[in-house]
């Protein structure tokens, strides 16, 4: 299961999502891309399902 965390960076919060604890190379993200992955959700499933 993934690691989430929360951050800043020059004064902007991140979500921050990391395979596991030790993960190098996790995903950051801020508030907009948050609300693009949201509204676009369900077109992300289907791409992370198929094959």
């Amino acid at each position: 299961m993934s690691t989430i965390e929360f951050t800043e960076y020059k004064g902007n919060k991140l979500i921050v999502i990391k395979r596991n604890e030790n993960d190098q190379f996790p995903f950051r993200f801020g508030k907009v891309k948050a609300k693009m992955i949201v509204e676009n959700l369900e077109a992300i499933k289907k791409f992370a399902e198929e094959e």
